[in-house]
Order: C-alpha cells, then sequence, then structure tokens
C-alpha cells in the first residue's frame, strides 16, 4: 500500500519530524534510541538499507518496523512479518467515566511506569519511553492501578500509547478513564488521536470502539532482526 498519509509509515513520520530529535541513522533510515523505543522506520519500501542498518542495529538484536518496510534487507538480516495492527483514530469528543484522580506521570514515578509496562506491556515500553510525550496514571492505595500516554506523533496527530491496567486493578475502568481524557485533550489540542492494538486481542477492540475510535485501517508489522 503507497500512500503519502503520516499514518501510513507512523514510525518514519515521528522521526521524521516531532521526534526527530531522538533519530539515529541517515536520510532514509532512521530508529529511536534503544533505550527509548525498539523502533525503525524507512523513507519508502525501495530504500537502501545497505551499511546503514550495521551501525544501527548491533549483532543478536532486532528493531520493529509498521506500516512500510524495505523491499530487500542485506544478507545476513531476517525481516519476519507478524499479523497486522488495528490502527484506529477517534475525532470526536469521549464521555469521561468517574473514578480516581489522574495524574501526570513524571521521573519519580518511572520505576512504576516500569514495572507495571513489563508486567502487563511487555516488550515495546523502555527505560526512556516516557521521553516521548506525556504520560499518566491513576494510583490506588499507593499502587499505579492505571496508566496511560503519548507515544508516535506527526503534525496533526498523537499516538495513545501504553494503554494498560494492573491484573488486580481490571473491570474499573481505570484505562477508558485515562484514554477518554487524554483522547479529548488531543483533540482540543488540534490534532486527532490514534491508537494500534492487535486485532486477538477482542477486548480491546470493543473499549475503543465503544469509546468512539474506528477503524483507519490494517497495517503491517514487522520484526527485522540482524544475525
Amino acid at each position: 500500500m503507497s500512500s503519502d498519509h503520516p499514518l501510513d509509515n507512523p514510525f518514519w513520520s515521528a522521526l521524521h519530524s516531532l521526534h526527530a530529535h531522538f533519530a539515529l541513522g541517515s536520510d532514509e533510515v532512521r530508529r529511536f534510541p534503544a533505550d527509548v523505543a525498539p523502533f525503525l522506520g524507512v523513507a519508502h519500501a525501495g530504500v537502501d538499507t545497505g551499511g546503514v542498518l550495521d551501525s544501527l542495529v548491533p549483532p543478536g538484536d532486532s528493531v520493529l518496523l509498521m506500516g512500510v518496510a524495505p523491499a530487500r534487507v542485506p544478507q545476513g538480516w531476517a525481516l519476519e512479518a507478524f499479523d497486522d495492527l488495528a490502527q484506529m483514530a477517534c475525532d470526536g469528543e469521549v464521555a469521561v467515566p468517574e473514578g480516581p484522580p489522574i495524574i501526570e506521570l513524571g521521573p519519580e514515578h518511572r520505576a512504576d511506569a516500569l514495572a507495571l509496562t513489563a508486567l502487563v506491556y511487555p516488550h515495546y515500553f523502555r527505560p526512556r519511553t516516557m521521553e516521548l510525550g506525556r504520560y499518566f496514571g491513576i494510583y490506588v492505595e499507593g499502587r499505579l492501578a492505571a496508566m496511560a500516554g503519548e507515544r508516535l506523533g506527526a503534525p496533526g496527530f498523537r499516538e495513545m500509547s501504553a494503554i494498560c491496567t494492573h491484573p488486580d486493578f481490571l473491570g474499573r475502568g481505570y484505562a477508558r478513564r485515562l484514554t477518554a481524557m487524554l483522547s479529548n485533550d488531543t483533540l482540543h489540542s488540534g490534532r486527532l488521536p490514534f491508537l494500534h492494538v492487535s486485532q486477538a486481542n477482542a477486548r480491546a477492540m470493543a473499549l475503543y470502539e465503544g469509546m468512539g475510535y474506528r477503524l483507519r485501517r490494517t497495517i503491517p508489522f514487522w520484526s527485522l532482526r540482524r544475525a
């Protein structure tokens, strides 16, 4: 699928605009630092990745790509396709359920956020991921019960991410409360909130659809591993 829409190549769009100050790489191949996010973007499928990848990804490591991947990868690299993700967006205000106070998470909350995401949102959340945007949480009895935040972005768009709830606090509407608040704030700032979710995660899909998120497209997702 060829498109100039920034959400069709979200990693590249972020690394070329809002998050350009994080970008490592070249004019056509860029990645986030590994301690920020395991994401790499390419400008187009025909990009020549020879030489650039070796400088960006250590031996035995891997990066993730979304929307656009190189048609050819150098010898010693393996591109593995995962199931397509659902890319959803919301263009209308969302009702915010009542609940405990929402606080913005800062450096003093980083350890709690890392512990929660390691438990229920593994692989994508890294020690510096919170530098990509604002993150919010709900604490109950001194424990981080749920969180949500901003990750990818491009002019006019902001991704809702790390939407998760500790298993001890499921079913209380905390994730919905956080996502609704942040979605509305994003809309009020003139940007379209969007998110990515596994199509196999029926519970999450139903949550977002019930809030007013609609499928924008299914989007390819890959792992690129260096031998």
